[in-house]
């Protein structure tokens, strides 16, 4: 009886207390030990210290569920992978990495069939410096998946979906591990089968299932592999493949092999310290082409020069210099895993956002008359007037270049013609190519156009093609980062953006109309589906163009979305009028932040400052 009222003083603050002090490693045990098997019953008087351990056992599994689903980024897998960010702590860990890629290897073998029964999955990365460990953890998971693996090394992201179609390799899915454009401390996986990348509700599914595992997992420290996989050269084959491509369609006359010798000026590539030196002395080398000039083409996980990425300030101004510097015909920008570029013209002109839209539309509808081109719903009217005066159909979809590629597919099922899809940051697919995001394929088609003109005795640039291409007069960017605990941001996100459609629907701005493309109406997470088939919404957003009121004319538009990389809104605005995107910015803070409430839950402090600035 002592030994019970001594329990009984034992409050149940005190047990959760001392529970929660405990080594992870001590709770996991502790909670994986049932006492079912035990010969004694409980007793009476630590039941309520029972029911409140497992509402803590309930809690951690949720908290390790959640720190898993957190780290899906659209269709990709991102998150912290080293110290170094302030703020920041390391969510994307070794344990993390290989449930999600055990979760995929089981996804593949439940989806795909090759007849034999082992799947064969191929691991591409970029530099960064948290790669190998990560790339440890994921050969680790798919094989408790009881997959076969394939280490690629240094590649790009579109290597790694073609290492899927190439023999012969033909492997049965690739994991990219890159973050892109994002910091070295960085970094993520992308995954493809031979249908290509995966979408937004799939990779959900994918981290779901690695949730369950890494919240049940007694140990969250990563396996060592005991076989280390099998290292493939996969990049020499895919930069043949470009190569044998840039050949056959100059079918140069004179020097087939190679048609790039022989030009007065050269090819100027920067890549950044990425994945895409290769393209310089594999691709434009071996084919003739003149590379003087080529800024940081050394793979350094560290990005030590500026960040690879074509929308980059930084990378684009030094690309022109080195252009004009050395009088070369064409400057490439790269971002870190190549699935997007940007070029520099012989003048020394940045070509990207709807610049680099336009140039990849003529030479698309010089092909392929009558296409539609599938792009975001942030591109300018002048873009839309580029495109359809060439006679083609422009098709404005959700932000996202998961959504505008996949769009692109579902128009050519329901036997609309659709050639390019394309979104403003430069993720860019031709049909030709798979629908493969590629920046690689990109510089591909505009070197071969390129070549065509001088072949055909044009001294003019590549950048000729978009001479009377129309630019916004104004235009800008804001953010409203989203004021609430992380797990309820995407509900707080959807909130504000679903009651500025309902504003716009009631009237309440005046002069304000959700925008339109076609068939497709900006409604129910911007531009919805028309088919019978609706693409599931990731992100809501919506389009509203601006109307002046003594003419009744289009002055200008407002995009706002809900980011799917962080808990914030992103508010897109052009003008072609002188002020316009100051009042289209006063009208929306006044009359819709503030009138509605939404400001409330908002951080309208960029909204504020920009006002200020314009004033």
């Amino acid at each position: 009886m002592a030994s019970t009222s001594t329990s009984s003083l034992v409050s149940s603050k005190t047990v959760v207390s001392l529970f929660l002090s405990l080594p992870r490693t001590v709770k996991s045990s502790f909670l994986s030990f049932t006492p079912a098997s035990l010969s004694f019953k409980p007793l009476r008087t630590r039941s309520s210290n029972a029911t409140k351990i497992d509402e803590v056992t309930s809690n951690i599994l949720d908290e390790d569920m959640d720190q898993i689903r957190r780290l899906q980024n659209g269709s990709d897998v991102r998150g912290v992978a080293l110290e170094g960010e302030k703020g920041r702590t390391v969510t994307l860990t070794p344990a993390a990495v290989e449930a999600i890629a055990e979760s995929f290897g089981e996804w593949v073998a439940a989806m795909e069939s090759n007849g034999n029964g082992v799947i064969r999955v191929s691991l591409g990365r970029d530099p960064r410096v948290s790669g190998g460990k990560l790339s440890t953890a994921v050969f680790a998971g798919l094989a408790r998946a009881g997959c076969l693996a394939f280490d690629m090394g240094l590649a790009t992201t579109p290597a790694c979906f073609m290492s899927t179609l190439l023999p012969p390799f033909e492997y049965d899915a690739s994991i990219m591990m890159t973050a892109s454009h994002l910091p070295y401390t960085r970094n993520g996986l992308k995954f493809f089968t031979k249908r290509g990348g995966l979408t937004s509700p799939e990779v959900e599914k994918i981290c779901d299932l690695a949730a369950r595992k890494y919240a049940n997992r007694q140990t969250k420290v990563s396996t060592l592999i005991r076989t280390r996989p099998e290292q493939v050269d996969f990049m020499s084959a895919y930069s043949k493949h470009l190569r044998e491509i840039i050949k056959e369609k100059i079918n140069h006359p004179e020097h087939y092999d190679t048609p790039l010798k022989g030009f007065q000026a050269s090819i100027v590539v920067n890549a950044g310290n990425g994945s895409g030196g290769f393209f310089t002395w594999d691709v434009l080398d071996k084919l003739g082409a003149d590379t003087f000039g080529s800024l940081y083409l050394n793979p350094d996980g560290m990005f030590p020069n500026h960040i690879p990425n074509p929308e980059d300030k930084t990378a684009m101004s030094r690309t022109r210099a080195s252009v004009l510097e050395n009088s070369a015909d064409l400057g490439v920008v790269f971002d870190t895993d190549v699935d997007r570029s940007g070029v520099v013209d012989n003048k020394g002109n940045p070509i990207n956002g709807d610049k680099l839209i336009a140039l990849m539309s003529a030479i698309v509808l010089k092909e392929h008359p009558g296409s539609t081109i599938v792009t975001d719903a942030r591109t300018s009217m002048g873009l839309t007037r580029f495109i359809t005066e060439r006679g083609g159909r422009h098709c404005l979809y959700r932000v996202g270049y998961r959504n505008v590629i996949d769009k692109g597919v579902e128009l050519n099922k329901d036997g609309i013609e659709s050639h390019l899809m394309m979104e403003t940051s430069g993720h860019g697919a031709v049909k030709e190519n798979h629908f493969l995001d590629d920046g690689a394929y990109m510089v591909v088609k505009i070197i071969i156009e390129m070549v065509r003109m001088r072949l055909a005795g044009s001294k003019e640039g590549i950048g000729s093609l978009i001479e009377d291409l129309e630019e916004p007069l104004e235009s800008a960017e804001l953010r409203m980062n989203i004021l609430s605990e992380p797990r309820d941001a995407k509900a707080k996100g959807i909130e504000a953006i679903e009651t500025f459609r309902q504003y716009i629907e009631e009237g309440k701005l005046e002069g304000w109309e959700l925008d339109s493309c076609g068939e497709c109406w900006v409604s129910e997470g911007c531009l919805v589906d028309s088919n019978d088939h609706p693409s599931a919404i990731d992100a809501h957003m919506y389009r509203a163009k601006v109307m002046d009121k003594k003419s009744g004319e289009e002055y200008g538009w407002v995009h706002m979305r809900q980011s799917i990389h962080n808990p914030n809104i992103a508010l897109n605005m052009q003008s072609v009028l002188p002020g316009g995107c100051f009042s289209m910015t006063s009208l929306f803070r006044d009359r819709f932040l503030e009138a509605s409430g939404v400001a409330r839950f908002l951080d309208i402090s960029d909204i504020d400052n920009y006002i200020g600035s314009q004033s």
